[in-house]
């Protein structure tokens, strides 16, 4: 049985050595990488490999949002590649297919795939998939994000819906904040406002520009090749991520 794997970690590196390291495994072979959840999201639903190696900890979308997204049928044999602590491990331990624990040896990893051979074979992936599914159900909640950013003006203070800004403007250490009826401004740094923000909604296109997505009417290139955002109102936000990732993005916040 030939184990079609694909391996995802946002990290080119980190994936580069982990492909390095499967070419001696005779029966697997590796059809593909991804360097991000939403690009991982549709390999996985389009090629329906028999096992992912899947990096917990990535920007935007986690690998455990990353089996989340698919239905419980879908998801292939999970080896999670992680430098968490070593509580995290032991969770992932007791409820997923197997780890690996950065950095890792030649030898653990020939036992993670085997281990991944054995379940594939012997059909036991539904009660894997059956723990597994019960740990992500019981993982801690999504962190709260702010559903009103709170904008001095004078004596008085105002509070915008987050639902109402299109996009946020950094300002050296303040925030310009984009919306229908007007533009305020905010003494905060981008970066600050990013993380307080629900990432499925609003997304970093550039270092100083951050949009909320549900204004994006579409994206096209410039002359020079520079990609766009266009926004409803048919403004146009240069973007330095590319058209391709930014697609991804847009179509699994």
């Amino acid at each position: 049985m030939i184990l079609r794997a694909l391996i995802v970690d946002d990290e080119a590196l980190a994936r580069a050595r982990l492909r390095k390291l499967l070419e001696v495994e005779a029966e697997l072979e590796v059809i593909g990488e991804a360097s991000n959840g939403p690009e991982a999201i549709a390999f996985l639903r389009a090629q329906r490999p028999d096992l992912v190696f899947l990096d917990v900890q990535m920007p935007e979308v986690s690998g455990l949002e990353v089996l989340q997204a698919l239905p419980a049928d879908q998801r292939p044999a999970a080896i999670f590649v992680t430098a968490h602590d070593e509580h995290a491990v032991q969770a992932f331990e007791a409820h997923a297919l197997d780890y690996l624990l950065k950095p890792f040896t030649q030898a653990r990893l020939h036992q993670a795939v085997a281990h991944a051979r054995q379940h594939l074979e012997t059909q036991h992936r539904a009660a894997d998939n059956q723990r597994l599914l019960a740990w992500l159900h019981a993982a801690k909640p999504p962190p709260a994000y702010l559903s009103r950013i709170a904008v001095k003006n004078g004596r008085q203070t105002l509070f915008l819906k987050v639902e109402e800004v299109i996009y946020l403007e950094s300002a050296a250490n303040y925030v310009v904040v984009h919306t229908a009826a007007g533009n305020q401004v905010v003494r905060e740094t981008l970066l600050n406002l990013e993380a307080a923000l629900s990432p499925r909604q609003f997304l970093r296109i550039s270092r100083s520009t951050l949009v909320n997505t549900r204004w994006v009417k579409g994206l096209q290139s410039n002359a020079n090749g520079d990609a766009l955002v266009v926004l409803h109102d048919d403004r146009q936000l240069l973007a330095t991520r590319g058209l391709r990732e930014l697609q991804q993005r847009l179509e699994y916040p």
